[in-house]
């Protein structure tokens, strides 16, 4: 009887390490620096580092309302009343969505980059994945009305986390214009359950149980509380859904069941040859041109 209950007092005790291993990985995402960022997107070609460095730019830092501060970088051109807020994905920085700017700038949008909570110069004791990240946008949103006045339109284009926390953002604000949602997931929970079973080849049952109550009580946050699929069930404004079909980190299927379920006016765009977040440097003249039409046709 002894033996047994050791064996078991075992057992739970390792189940709930690597729960709480998993509750870290999830929380406390080993972030990169603006530099690393910077130069990674540099020598992949993602970034001209002579006409970056060339453009006009406003170095911006706001509150949130969870009272952390918010680092953003704005490109204005002038007399636009059009802006594109761009979203970078987890464990990246703003740089992460340089590469997006040129479709919008040569539209004559002004074009807004900011890093998410807990991400390159941005306060924050955690990533929540678009619980709390989702008032992040918004209150950027709100700094772009307040910079542009109420009568501009506003776009919002992330990749990744970012995707995901925009399509989170459309359930709490009716403002916006239009959303491209590139590779995002359908929930937080269905792709940390795939993960799980990817990269660690463990079962749902117990550790992401275990996992999900940790992060529950260390953040105030479920991890079925982030569940973008759910987030625009019931939304009107304009998605224009993009996925690369290599996808190995993100399904594709995750974006093909969130545009079956959207209602009203959509988009898809499965991109060929592209893994995660390669839907646009793998086919870059096809994205830019699908935007562009995109754009056309809701007269932006």
């Amino acid at each position: 009887m002894l033996f047994l209950f050791a064996f078991l007092l075992i057992v739970m005790s390792f189940i709930i390490i690597i729960g709480f291993y998993l509750s870290n990985i999830v929380i406390y995402p080993k972030t990169l620096s603006h530099e690393a960022t910077y130069h990674k997107e540099k020598e992949a070609g993602r970034l001209d580092d002579e006409l970056f460095e060339s453009l006009y730019r406003e170095e911006i830092s706001i509150k949130s309302s969870y009272d952390y501060s918010l680092y953003g970088l704005y490109f204005p051109v002038e007399g636009s009343k059009k802006t594109v807020i761009l979203c970078h994905g987890i464990t990246y920085t703003l740089y992460g969505c340089v590469k997006y700017m040129n479709i919008y700038l040569k539209r004559g949008f002004n074009v807004l980059l900011y890093d998410h909570r807990n991400h390159g110069k941005s306060g924050g004791r955690n990533t929540t994945y678009g619980f709390y990240e989702k008032y992040d946008l918004k209150a950027w949103v709100d700094w772009v009305y307040e910079k542009c006045g109420v009568d501009c339109k506003i776009g919002i284009h992330g990749e990744s986390m970012g995707a995901a926390i925009l399509l989170q953002n459309a359930a709490i604000d009716p403002r916006i214009s239009f959303y491209i949602a590139d590779c995002p997931y359908s929930s937080l929970y269905g792709i940390l359950k795939y993960r799980l079973k990817v990269e660690y080849h463990l079962p749902t049952f117990p550790f992401l149980m275990i996992a999900d109550y940790l992060n529950r009580w260390r953040t105030g946050v479920a991890l079925k509380d982030v569940t973008p699929i759910d987030s625009i069930k019931d939304i009107s404004t304009p998605i224009f859904f993009i996925h690369g079909v290599e996808d190995a980190y993100i399904p594709y299927n995750m974006t093909i069941d969130m545009y079956t379920i959207k209602k009203g006016a959509k988009k898809l765009y499965l991109a060929p040859n592209a893994g995660h977040v390669q839907a646009y440097s793998k086919n870059k003249g096809e994205y830019d041109r699908l935007v562009g039409e995109f754009l056309q046709e809701l007269n932006l």
